[in-house]
């Protein structure tokens, strides 16, 4: 009998390869849509992510947000912990952190409110495919039993699925932007 890690493990597989092609043809204006819905948040502190392999790139909305209030980036502590955000501003100095995803060399964390969530895939429901170590779940959970926290899903249009594997404990996108558009999840 096939368990939820191994359709987990075969769902993020097809992810990864539909992907693919997807960030082999993006062009420049992918966060342009990004860049509006944040516009609606000018001064709430945000975290989006640096991109690795092949994520969408969230920089030039992230950029354009240092103008208005503080953005971040996650930083991951230890496995199984929630994830740490740290201040970050264009050509700041940055290193190599876990997974390959690039942290500032001098952090200086903050929490933010809203948080722009890389993925592998998305359902229209708010459903989110992530790389299995749980970072994102564990975070948003943490935060949400604090106060209000907005979690936008950014991806390529062409990662959402109908039928995803999903756990009690995903914790659920608010919104997901995509470079053709915005999804209202409901």
């Amino acid at each position: 009998m096939i368990g939820l890690a191994e359709i987990k493990a075969a769902a993020r597989k097809a992810a990864f390869a539909r992907r693919k092609p997807l960030f082999e043809s993006a062009n420049a204006a992918q966060a342009g849509y990004l860049s509006e819905v944040l516009a609606g948040y000018r001064g709430v502190p945000l975290s989006g992510f640096m991109p690795i392999r092949t994520e969408i790139d969230p920089t030039p909305a992230m950029t354009e947000a240092t103008a208005h209030g503080e953005v971040g980036v996650p930083v991951i502590q230890a496995a199984a912990q929630p994830l740490k955000f740290a201040r970050w501003v264009p050509d700041m100095a940055m290193v190599k952190g876990a997974f390959g995803a690039a942290i500032p060399q001098d952090p200086v964390f903050f929490e933010p409110e809203i948080l722009i969530v890389p993925l592998l895939a998305f359902n229209r429901s708010g459903g989110r495919l992530g790389y299995g170590g749980g970072f994102y779940d564990r975070t948003l959970e943490m935060l949400r039993a604090k106060r209000p926290t907005l979690a936008i899903g950014f991806a390529f249009a062409g990662q959402e699925v109908d039928d995803l594997p999903l756990e009690e404990t995903d914790q659920p996108l608010d919104l997901i932007v995509t470079e053709l558009g915005v999804i209202e999840v409901g």
